[in-house]
């Protein structure tokens, strides 16, 4: 039981993580249309940023600033380059996005190097919230807990509740109705794609000291937050929030029992090979649910995308 409410809790990190990543891109990829393959680039250069930073003024100085940088980066690359390949399609802007990322990993490799840089929890919340049967979880992960929940909150007030958000949602469909009422449409897509990008940074910062600050956490994370985009539904809040958490859990469930699959087909009622034709059946089961695991969000998805092409929430489809 104590094993089943630890893993509860260090899913819920790694989803309300998830979450983070996504919620930026939720904005850039459902109110944009846009593809933005380099949105987990600017979640590595928000950790990078903090890094530095922290060098000389300490964590909470770079959980400010290093998400403002990123932000104004991201604005500035939609104004001066995004926006210049939007008007021929989505291909382009693919090609254009994933240059970008690969420009921006060879700027922090430049900068900082291959190797992972010393980016720690701030010595306030370096100790010890709690245990569970002698499996203590660290203050920062419920630092980073209220974080993700706080950042929720925010975004769905601003997007339900203020003219600021109405006036979002309405310029992906109605662009020119917006236009004419006198808002400034570019302007608006300029800084949604400016917010999302300082939200991948916020969680670039937070994720930093826990996950690792390296010159591949951004590929890390890359490919599974589309996956929580396209589960959860294009342009949906609750739909990311509630794939990231989906599969955060799945993610570490999977890696903490060592189930054979060897059990699992049995108990689905199939029988195990014995003849040497069969190997790569027998090679199959011969697995574990470790071994399995990585690729789980990708069939969890697979499965959503044929029950529900719109996904978990969404309300077109993907």
């Amino acid at each position: 039981m104590s094993l089943f409410i630890v893993n509860i809790l260090d899913g819920l990190v790694t989803g309300l993580l998830l979450f983070m990543l996504c919620s930026g891109l939720t904005l850039i990829f459902s109110m944009m249309g846009v593809l933005n393959f380099a949105h987990a680039s600017f979640y590595m250069l928000g950790a990078y940023f903090a890094y530095q930073i922290s060098m000389f003024t300490g964590f909470w100085a770079g959980l400010i600033v290093a998400p403002i940088i990123v932000g104004v980066m991201g604005a500035l690359i939609e104004r001066y380059g995004l926006r210049r390949v939007h008007q021929y399609g989505h291909v382009p802007e693919l090609i254009f996005t994933f240059g970008l990322a690969l420009l921006i990993e060879e700027f922090v490799q430049f900068f900082w190097g291959r190797q992972q840089v010393p980016y720690n929890p701030p010595e306030a919340l370096d100790f010890t919230a709690f245990a569970i049967a002698g499996n203590t979880f660290p203050a920062y992960k419920v630092f980073m807990i209220f974080m993700a929940i706080a950042l929720f909150l925010v975004l769905l007030y601003i997007l339900t509740r203020t003219r600021v958000g109405m006036t979002i949602q309405a310029a992906l469909s109605y662009p020119e109705t917006v236009q004419n009422l006198g808002h400034n449409v570019p302007m608006v897509f300029m800084g949604v794609f400016g917010v999302g990008t300082a939200m991948a940074g916020l969680a670039g910062v937070i994720a930093g000291p826990v996950m690792g600050t390296f010159p591949g956490m951004a590929f890390t994370l890359g490919a599974i937050v589309f996956v929580c985009i396209v589960v959860g539904g294009l342009g949906s809040l609750w739909g990311a929030l509630v794939a990231s958490l989906l599969i955060g859990w799945m993610q570490t469930f999977a890696a903490s029992y060592n189930l054979r699959m060897e059990d699992l087909l049995i108990w689905l009622g199939f029988e195990k090979p014995t003849l040497m034709w069969e190997s790569a059946w027998q090679d199959l089961w011969t697995l574990t649910l470790p071994q399995v695991g990585p690729i789980l969000p990708y069939l969890f998805m697979v499965i959503v995308l044929v029950v529900r092409p719109q996904g978990l929430f969404g309300k077109r489809e993907t």
